[in-house]
């Protein structure tokens, strides 16, 4: 059987929120809009908070913290093309802000940029080299595009960033595994089970490699612990290759 790995689940990572600080902004009453837009945000309330944070940067038009945290709630309103205007609204205000950069190449991936979504991550990366999140998004794009070798290079830097995060490792593992090295990426989902045994994919994709490495007794019993975690996938796998 020669079969994949499961889709990239958590593939990307989520929107950066902002900075805590008020970088760019001194009005007292621009930051208390922010901070009620924020409040809204948190809330669900994204037309609310769309509203606040556009009233902060009418009383202050250079607050980048207030443009970044409205293309937020642009995002989840489904305001792609809104939220990419705030986000660069965000970068000619403070061409160093890297999670500017982030969520903008968030927002391109769900347009299917994924060259324009590249770029933001490699200028979050210039900006701040210990921005994981970016490392992991753009080594996802790179082994879609089947560069694996320059998408392992970028997992190998978000775990050294943060070795606690299960997804660095399932995603490094997909990486080696779409190289064929089955072996190595069994140690990576085997890691990714350690710090989180609750996430169906890790167990299987890991029985995919160890089918592939001819460990069918090892397959079935992660198969059989990602159906228990409710994953439909190897239902069929379990019925017919481990009787």
């Amino acid at each position: 059987m020669s079969l994949r790995p499961t889709a990239l689940a958590a593939a990307l990572s989520v929107l950066a929120l902002g900075s805590p600080l008020i970088s760019g902004c001194t009005n007292p009453l621009a930051i208390i809009s922010s901070s009620r837009g924020a409040e809204k945000y948190e809330q669900g309330d994204y037309q609310g908070a769309i509203a606040d944070f556009t009233r902060a940067i009418e009383i202050n038009p250079r607050y980048a913290d207030a443009y970044l945290k409205r293309g937020n709630a642009k995002d989840e309103l489904g305001d792609y093309e809104g939220a990419i205007s705030d986000y660069t609204k965000a970068i000619e205000v403070n061409p160093r802000y890297a999670d500017a950069y982030y969520n903008r190449g968030v927002v391109k991936y769900d347009l299917e940029d994924y060259q324009g979504a590249i770029a933001d991550y490699t200028n979050a990366i210039e900006i701040d080299p210990q921005h994981a999140d970016a490392y992991n998004n753009r080594g996802n794009l790179r082994s879609s595009s089947e560069d694996n070798q320059a998408a392992i290079a970028d997992f190998d830097k978000a775990i050294e960033i943060d070795p606690q995060d299960d997804y660095y490792y399932y995603n490094r593992g997909n990486s080696k595994f779409n190289l064929e090295d089955y072996q190595g990426a069994i140690a990576d989902y085997t890691k990714a089970i350690e710090i989180n045994s609750q996430d169906s994919d890790h167990y299987t994709n890991r029985g995919i490699a160890k089918e592939l490495a001819n460990d069918l007794e090892g397959a079935c019993g992660d198969w059989r612990r990602a159906v228990d975690l409710g994953d439909q996938k190897p239902v069929e796998w379990v019925k017919y290759q481990c009787s």
